[in-house]
């Protein structure tokens, strides 16, 4: 019993660190969604599909939610003349993601854009109790397991306990930041194999549209130190849990190039 109390406590404190360890399974773990919350996640699926350009042979684009988390819904509207997909955060993580079995064997140029109204107060993601984001976009990789450190090992042990998915390989995330500059790359304070890219910080360009361009292959050599293995899951993702923050980020066009058949 002791066992099971810890893994429990464990748990709690994964977040930060399952970015994209959310399995179909924990569906079951929400309560059965109403007629109008289904209508609103079909309209989010429909509208995700032709937002989110990512390449083909992968599942719908799907919303999660964390057990023991609140999930503020992703929402289909305009926003400044763009459509977008908007998240109200308050104290909450929303994470919609994209899965491919197989997995993507190359991508090239990621292009996406985002906005926000507003900073996690007190956010810091070198603080393991504190790493909250109004944005994120995450890539998920396969690649060998058996170069993992005994930590990684055990903590994608308890993911799979508890979601029914392994931690991936490595994950790669592209994050506006509350202070780091831009250009920063930062391993999560709890495991290695999630590193963060901050390439927007601060509040100068809040309220404002912001697009970005990332060599995903470059970046992932620059934060992990070799090359990508295949590409398993996207995903967006908004957190203020940890700060308990309230705000709102709108997630606009999105395009991954998929490099898989250029050899």
């Amino acid at each position: 019993m002791k066992q099971d109390v810890s893994s429990a406590a464990r748990w709690r404190s994964l977040k930060p660190v399952g970015g994209l360890v959310l399995a179909a399974g924990l569906a079951a773990c929400a309560s059965p969604p109403t007629a109008s919350v289904e209508r609103e996640e079909a309209a989010v699926r429909r509208a995700a599909q032709t937002l989110l350009l990512t390449p083909p042979g992968g599942g719908d684009w799907q919303t999660f939610v964390l057990p023991g988390k609140v999930s503020a819904p992703f929402r289909s509207v305009v926003r400044q003349g763009r459509p977008a997909l908007q998240v109200h955060a308050h104290r909450s993580v929303s994470v919609l993601r994209r899965q491919f079995q197989p997995g993507l064997a190359a991508v090239g140029m990621l292009d996406f854009s985002w906005r926000v109204d507003a900073l996690p107060i007190g956010a810091n993601l070198k603080d393991a109790g504190a790493t909250d984001a109004p944005a994120r976009i995450l890539l998920a990789f396969g690649g060998d397991r058996s170069r993992w450190s005994a930590r990684a090992h055990r903590l994608s042990e308890l993911s799979r306990l508890l979601t029914g998915e392994p931690l991936p390989y490595a994950t790669l995330a592209y994050v506006w930041s509350l202070d780091d500059p831009v250009g920063t790359v930062l391993p999560n304070p709890r495991t290695d194999r999630i590193r963060k890219v901050v390439v927007e910080s601060g509040a100068q360009h809040l309220g404002q549209w912001r697009d970005h361009r990332r060599d995903v292959r470059a970046d992932f050599i620059r934060a992990f130190g070799e090359e990508p293995g295949p590409l398993e899951a996207v995903a967006l993702m908004t957190d203020t849990d940890n700060t308990g923050s309230t705000l709102r980020a709108w997630y606009g066009a999105l395009r991954l190039e998929d490099l898989s058949g250029a050899h």
